[in-house]
């Protein structure tokens, strides 16, 4: 029960994330289709999150599948607590300011790369 609980947190803490930055490749996707596409904010994290979700998530999880490096029971548990956290996420950046938007991006992203490059 205690995995359980700590799926649905991991879900919805990473759902939350990627509705409300569009996380994932969007670290890399999100600032050009910015920066050299014209998209706005909102724009470029939504089709971040179009890109990704069918080619990348249904071929790399059945060639981990594949080789027996899937935990059927934890991602589908993760699955259903970030499909909620997605949708509040989505909803707040929607519904908050787009300078607090990119700031919060901006933030998430240097801590994920000082935790890179300082971490083992």
């Amino acid at each position: 029960m205690t995995n359980v609980i700590a799926f649905v947190i991991i879900g919805l803490v990473a759902g939350v994330l990627s509705g409300l930055f569009g996380i994932g490749g969007g670290i890399v996707i999100i600032p050009a289709l910015m920066y050299f596409a014209g998209f706005t904010q909102l724009k470029a994290q939504g089709t971040s999150l179009a890109i990704m979700l069918p080619p990348v998530g249904i071929l790399a999880f059945l060639e981990y599948y594949k080789k027996g490096n899937v935990n059927i029971a934890a991602g589908i548990a993760i699955c259903i607590a970030m499909l909620i956290g997605a949708k509040f996420g989505a909803q707040m950046a929607n519904a908050i300011p787009i300078s607090i938007v990119k700031k919060g991006f901006a933030i998430f992203t240097i801590l994920v790369g000082i935790k890179m490059f300082f971490g083992k």
